[in-house]
């Protein structure tokens, strides 16, 4: 398993932690320090099981409020990391 900790920038969340397939290639399980609590857990559970790839085709450029970035779109950039590692 790849374990990656990342510190997002622009956004409430102060850090965020992956692990990953041993290839790099699945996302095993996801968790965020700070942010929206609630929200963050829910990204954390939809994302287990899915493809590091599928994951960034999805939440890649997604922003929150006047941010051009959030949360969901810097966990992309966590997960190229993390999958950069393997």
């Amino acid at each position: 398993m790849i374990s990656h900790d990342f510190t997002p920038r622009g956004v409430c969340a102060r850090s965020i932690h992956v692990d990953l397939s041993d290839d790099g290639k699945v996302v095993e399980s996801v968790s965020f320090v700070g942010g929206c609590n609630g929200n963050l857990k829910a990204i954390g559970k939809l994302v287990a099981g899915m493809s590091v790839d599928r994951v960034v085709e999805l939440l890649q450029g997604n922003t929150c409020g006047p941010r051009s970035t959030s949360c969901a779109d810097q966990l992309t950039l966590a997960l190229r990391e993390a999958a950069a590692e393997a």
